[in-house]
């Protein structure tokens, strides 16, 4: 199949069509549980961390019908914080590594932020292809790297970042999906939310057909995360839509979908809470 622009922007209008179908509660949960929790700003502090965890924590005695969110994504610096404050074990610990979220560092000390990262307690791991290497067709650095901070990351998963805003045009959102796979990602990822556009659907709906096509080829499963811009219910269940009407059920929970929000969690419980209840609220949990 070619995945020209005309093509694709056909399939999205299909798909924003069939998200209209999809806009229900049990999938408005689906997706909430399948959030990484995020916070990555200049301004983090530890008390700011504390209290994402806290909340995290108490998400189960507070929404007891809702399952809790997947993750918390923080910066390296915080993962041994997380690791003592996170109660809720089926909440994973995912950190950014590898220079995030440029990647524009030495592989030694990528490899470094990596291992220490695990070692401090992530479960996960997302890092930032080097799209300039890739921009200038050096595929097997880029590819070199990832296998690298792969056997670097040991047992956490491993989410590769393609930061699809900085990439050209599909066919290299493709490509970079299909060799981030082949060097051993176990999800490919979006974008940092640091550049723009971010997380477009067009995007998303490229890279599912690179995992489809692989998972066709190797029978392995890689997961996808969508990240950046990610605000609204509506937003959220045209990529859910997407992730169902490419890859199947099979992808639809939080081992093989992710979404990467901050403003998300708060917005899809307004809108649970609106549906259940027949009644408005604006919800500010997290």
């Amino acid at each position: 199949m070619k995945l020209t622009k005309q093509f694709i922007s056909k399939e999205i209008e299909k798909i924003n069509k069939i998200s209209k179908k999809n806009f229900n509660i049990n999938n408005l949960k689906s997706v909430l549980n399948s959030i990484d929790l995020t916070t990555l700003n200049t301004t983090d502090t530890d008390t700011k961390v504390k209290e994402l965890c806290t909340k995290v924590n108490s998400f189960s005695k507070n929404f007891k019908n809702t399952k809790n969110v997947a993750a918390i994504c923080i910066y390296p610096s915080f993962v041994k914080l997380v690791k003592s404050e996170l109660k809720d074990k089926n909440v994973k610990i995912a950190s950014v590594i590898g220079g995030f979220p440029s990647s524009q560092t030495f592989i030694s000390v990528k490899l470094a932020e990596t291992s220490i990262a695990v070692e401090k307690g992530a479960d996960e791991v997302d890092m930032v292809i080097s799209v300039g290497k890739f921009l200038e067709k050096d595929y097997k650095t880029v590819a070199s790297e990832i296998s690298l901070m792969k056997a670097a990351a040991g047992k956490a998963h491993l989410k590769v970042i393609l930061e699809t805003g900085a990439l050209t045009n599909y066919d290299d959102i493709y490509l970079a999906s299909i060799l981030a796979m082949e060097a051993g990602a176990d999800f490919i990822k979006t974008s940092t939310g640091k550049l723009e556009p971010a997380a477009t659907p067009e995007a998303v709906f490229v890279m599912a057909n690179a995992i489809k096509d692989y998972y066709n080829k190797s029978k392995r499963i890689v997961g996808l995360k969508p990240a950046g811009g990610i605000v609204t219910p509506e937003q959220a269940i045209v990529h859910f839509t997407i992730i169902k009407e490419v890859l199947g059920e099979k992808w639809l929970n939080n081992k093989y979908f992710r979404i990467g929000a901050s403003r998300l969690a708060n917005n899809l419980l307004s809108e649970i809470h609106k549906l259940e209840t027949g009644k408005a609220k604006e919800i500010k949990y997290f």
